[in-house]
């Protein structure tokens, strides 16, 4: 899961607790989702990216929107939010952690977010919520007025996020946190250290092992601060984590999924558990059903292009013929593919790996592959 990129805020930007931490940094500031965030650190956006593949990077993600949802007496927080999504909730272990999206009626994707069950016993009435920057305001609207008088949302304006990315993240991180050397991949744990109440979750959205730390905002700046002197760790900016993402073959909301796209057709069916296939319960189960069962008309699928040129978002995609088949939503060069990568939609028959097709570039049509993704191994750590 990543934060989309939006329009031109008309309103003054907000700001992350880091905020201060990236101008003495020498970052490039942009605006990204009504906040001034890093794009770039004076690194530059492919070293940046090379970093993170070969040792660790540190990125801000406190824009992103975290919430903790909360069943009222007599209610199963689990049953209540699978009304809503099409993950399997009700089977999640304390401590583990789920990707998953929040549904319109006709199976669109309004979000897609992260999910975790607390470990603590006390907490058993509760979930953890990580969703989009951009889309956060119309997620917690929407699973508020669904959900009604069973559960309450609390957003955690007060806290802030940070993404420790990359080969050598675990050993940074369990350097300052023991702990955090046990967990596998999509778990989670509440830590309190040094005054601190972290929760931290072994996941990311770079393909490579890390964590992510939501932290009080007040001691935010300070652990930025102690990871970065690491010899290990540079600041990366968002830059480098959109193609680290493209890499990974993970969607951008707002890009690559939104809600004229069903998990289906973004290739996400993987996301939706055996269970809420065969039951469904959730909005748009009987199209979402129907699509498992006899294939979407379009799908999302990889895209290699010959040469070095890359194509970018809203590209035309065409067969032998010419004729328009797809749309590039998501396109950059790979630093760790050495050649342009894409992601787009095209018609399900032309969506089988092996399949050559072409690219509208610059009113040139340039050959393209359709590939598996990701486009790079992913180096996910798990507790086998």
């Amino acid at each position: 899961m990543a934060a989309s990129r939006a329009p031109e805020p008309t309103e003054p930007l907000r700001q992350t607790p880091l905020h201060g931490l990236h101008l003495s940094l020498g970052a490039k500031m942009v605006p990204f989702a009504g906040y001034d965030m890093p794009v770039q650190y004076p690194l530059g956006i492919l070293k940046e990216h090379l970093h993170t593949r070969a040792a660790a990077g540190l990125f801000d993600v406190s824009h992103m929107g975290q919430a903790v949802l909360r069943a009222k007496p007599g209610i199963d927080i689990a049953e209540c939010f699978e009304q809503l999504v099409p993950g399997n909730i009700r089977d999640l272990k304390p401590g583990q952690m789920r990707y998953t999206t929040l549904l319109t009626g006709t199976g669109g994707i309004i979000d897609d977010l992260m999910v975790t069950r607390p470990v603590a016993p006390e907490h058993a009435d509760k979930l953890f919520l990580v969703v989009n920057a951009a889309r956060k305001a119309v997620d917690f609207a929407h699973i508020s007025a669904a959900l009604g008088d069973r559960a309450e949302l609390k957003p955690l304006d007060t806290r802030a996020l940070l993404a420790l990315q990359g080969p050598a993240a675990a050993e940074v991180l369990s350097a300052h946190i023991p702990q955090t050397e046990s967990l596998g991949f999509m778990q989670a744990q509440r830590i309190e250290i040094d005054g601190a109440d972290l929760i931290v979750s072994r996941c990311g959205y770079t393909g490579e092992d890390g964590f992510e730390i939501s932290i009080p905002a007040e001691y935010a700046a300070t652990w930025a601060e102690k990871l970065l002197a690491a010899h290990a760790v540079e600041a990366i900016g968002l830059g480098a984590r959109d193609s680290l993402r493209l890499e990974a073959g993970l969607c951008l909301y707002g890009h690559d999924i939104d809600e004229t796209t069903t998990p289906v057709e973004a290739a996400l069916g993987w996301s939706i558990g055996k269970r809420r296939r065969a039951e469904g319960g959730f909005p748009g189960a009987a199209i979402i059903q129907k699509q498992l069962a006899d294939g979407p008309s379009r799908l999302r699928v990889g895209l290699a292009l010959e040469g070095r040129a890359p194509a970018r978002e809203g590209a035309a995609i065409v067969d032998a013929a010419g004729q328009k088949i797809g749309q590039v939503t998501s396109g950059t060069f790979g630093p760790s593919v050495g050649g342009p990568v894409a992601m787009g939609y095209v018609d399900s028959a032309f969506a089988k790996p092996g399949r050559t097709l072409a690219i509208l570039v610059r009113g040139k049509a340039l050959a393209a592959k359709v590939v598996a993704m990701p486009f790079t191994e992913k180096h996910f750590h798990r507790n086998d």
